[in-house]
């Protein structure tokens, strides 16, 4: 005769039972190995990263100042810078010429007419400086025309004084000295233009 069970699933009570007993025996065993082995259980922490981002502001700006000049005054610096170049070259000719004389490879009468024809050009040159000169509403080229104006007349004087220094009966010395006076007054011609220009285009 059978039997009768009145529970046609008993699995499920055994089931609960054997996982609890298996927890205990998990639990009991890692505890016992622990305190064996002197082992202390750290729950592991991950370090967060902190990454700062680096802002890079750039200084986009810029500052520009333009300094614009009248027509006229440009036009007054831009005759000038010319002359500078005329007297450069005037300066280099009469110093050939000298030289010439000096090292004898011209003859007297060749020497006078290259002297006289510098009297000629420094001459020509004087207008050419003098005239037509600044607007008059900038006083301050107008004051630095005037000394170009000496300086030029100084430079003729010289010419006139080289030649009277060829003709001159001494050994040299007459004509020496008015050729260093030339150079100085020529160098100091020159510098007052570099001077005027520089002075007018960086303010």
């Amino acid at each position: 005769m059978e039997t009768f069970n009145p529970d046609p699933k008993p699995g499920r009570v055994v089931l609960p039972l054997v996982l609890i007993g298996m927890i205990a025996t998990t639990y009991t065993f890692i505890n016992r190995v622990a305190t064996n082995n002197d082992l202390d259980i750290v729950a592991e922490e991950t370090p967060s990263e902190t990454i700062a981002e680096e802002v890079v502001v750039e200084d986009t700006s810029t500052t520009t100042t333009t300094t614009t000049l009248p027509v006229d005054y440009v036009q007054y610096l831009e005759e000038i810078s010319a002359e500078k170049i005329q007297a450069t070259e005037l300066g280099k000719d009469v110093l050939e010429a000298n030289d010439n004389w000096d090292e004898k490879t011209v003859t007297y009468q060749e020497a006078k007419d290259e002297f006289r024809a510098f009297i000629a050009t420094a001459e020509q040159f004087v207008i050419t400086v003098s005239e037509p000169g600044p607007p008059n509403e900038y006083a301050n080229l107008v004051t630095s025309h005037e000394e170009l104006k000496t300086l030029v007349n100084l430079v003729y004087e010289d010419t006139v004084e080289l030649l009277a220094g060829l003709e001159s009966s001494d050994t040299g010395e007459r004509r020496a000295n008015a050729l260093d006076s030339f150079n100085t007054n020529l160098d100091q011609f020159i510098n007052k233009i570099v001077e005027i220009v520089a002075s007018a285009t960086s303010s």
